[in-house]
């Protein structure tokens, strides 16, 4: 059994996506507008500037490619990377992409989240995984993260 600590919720506010129809699928870059992060050991803002690289395979599951960086309440930037996947039935996403209110038991959304943080009080974050599940919702995104112990 694995065993994991809870380590933050994250809110990340995002904007309209660009879209690009490809061979393998629909390319979209989800760019992210800022948000929160809280938990016990760091806690802070999301910063304006990243975003999510998706693509939206043949199948319907979207491949997400995830890059923001991350502003604790003591001033260090974190970046933080995810590597996930998310698919639902078309009719839920598109409930989803309305602005409808969809509980996130009625799709999958997973990622694995890697850091890079400067030495010092936060380093610690450079040697673990971390696992989250997360939500979508028109113009925000949340994922509950756990390190991997």
């Amino acid at each position: 059994m694995i065993e994991v600590k809870a380590l933050f919720r994250l809110k990340a506010n995002v904007d309209t996506p660009q879209v690009i129809d490809g061979p393998l699928g629909k390319r979209l870059l989800i760019p992210v507008t800022g948000g929160t992060f809280s938990g016990e050991q760091l806690s802070g803002v999301v910063q304006t500037g990243g975003s999510d690289f998706q693509l939206v395979r043949q199948d319907g599951v979207a491949e997400l490619d995830v890059r923001v960086t991350l502003k604790t309440d003591d001033g260090i930037t974190i970046q933080l990377k995810g590597h996930g996947l998310r698919h639902t039935t078309p009719e839920v996403f598109a409930r989803i992409m309305s602005g409808g209110v969809v509980d996130a038991s009625e799709y999958y959304f997973r990622e694995a989240l890697f850091f890079e943080a400067p030495a010092g009080k936060y380093e610690w974050l450079n040697r673990i995984i971390a696992i989250a599940k997360g939500g979508r919702m028109k113009s925000e995104v949340f994922i509950d993260a756990y390190e991997v112990l």
